[in-house]
């Protein structure tokens, strides 16, 4: 279901920093006025002209907002954000100078959830080389393909365990897998056991799944250490960000065997993988699109205008960060 809003009578000078989608795009222009600035001729003669006018604007994860763009806005008071995550907005400087940010939370969590379970199985089960295999003709003769790995049953870790790790563990219970996760501090209210330390999780955990923020906070935290830990049958699925994982420790881990293989959603430096990834049979890639199904980003868009819609109306957002 779309949504449609009608602009309040009270005036708001609203600026979009990227495209969100053409559903949201067109409500954003036609029905509260903002400018979209990648369509401006010349966007410096106009923030020259309107910047100190702006109070709210409209970005996507993607694009994020720095601090210097926050202070081109004199005025600015709310960042409406397209994504789940806020690792590309300055939010430190946001807070600083009180302006409010949201995000569309919630609505993906089940599609994100779903890549990693995508992924999961894909890389155990050796889907992608299966398919490929057929493909090429080599299917001649039965039981010739390489065996794969059980999933059912098996022991799974979660790092991060907001709304998107709590849906992925839900799937798990489905699959009669034993449950354990790592945060930021321990949620009391779920049934999975909490293990404090990422490398004791990677150790006990068949697969090993990244749910959790980018950012500093989460840089390079599964490094060697962590994928020595989870070991030679072991699988590392990541539908969190690039930055969670030493890039470089994880090739050599694939290279090497000295883990089963890994389901990668993301990469650091993406768009695109490094020519020695592509072509490690025990990888399985999917182009960033753990959200990216029709019905998610419509509630995605729908999420960024009721947060506009909000803003305008009462000064605060629905989704803040």
């Amino acid at each position: 279901m779309t949504t449609r809003l009608h602009h309040p009578n009270r005036p708001l000078h609203i600026a979009q920093l990227a495209p969100v989608g053409e559903h949201a795009d067109a409500q954003l222009r036609e029905h509260f006025g903002a400018t979209a600035l990648w369509e401006q001729p010349d966007q410096n003669a106009w923030l020259a002209a309107h910047a100190s006018d702006v109070e709210l604007l409209v970005t996507t994860v993607r694009a994020g907002c720095s601090a210097d763009t926050m202070a081109q806005f004199p005025r600015l008071r709310g960042i409406c954000s397209w994504g789940a995550g806020f690792d590309t907005i300055d939010v430190a400087a946001a807070k600083a100078r009180n302006i409010q940010i949201s995000n569309t939370p919630g609505v993906l969590d089940a599609c994100v959830a779903d890549m990693a379970w995508a992924l999961l199985l894909a890389t155990a089960r050796r889907v992608a080389e299966g398919d490929r295999y057929v493909r090429a003709g080599q299917w001649v003769k039965l039981g010739e393909f390489p065996l794969s790995l059980r999933v059912s049953g098996k022991r799974l870790g979660i790092v991060g365990m907001g709304n998107i790790g709590q849906a992925i563990a839900r799937r798990g219970m489905g699959f009669d897998m034993q449950v354990r996760y790592t945060a930021r501090s321990a949620k009391p209210q779920l049934p999975y056991e909490f293990t404090a330390d990422l490398e004791a999780l990677a150790e006990w955990a068949d697969f090993l799944v990244l749910a959790c923020v980018g950012g500093p906070s989460t840089f390079h935290i599964v490094n060697e250490r962590v994928l020595n830990a989870l070991g030679p049958q072991g699988i590392l699925v990541n539908i969190a960000r690039g930055s969670v994982v030493d890039q470089s420790a994880l090739i050599h881990a694939l290279i090497h065997r000295t883990i089963a293989g890994a389901g990668l959603d993301v990469l650091e430096g993406e768009p695109g993988a490094p020519k020695v990834m592509r072509e490690l049979s025990t990888a399985v890639f999917t182009p960033h699109m753990g959200s990216a199904t029709i019905d998610t980003r419509l509630d995605m868009q729908n999420c960024v205008l009721a947060n506009v819609d909000n803003f305008l109306r009462s000064g605060s957002m629905l989704n803040p960060v």
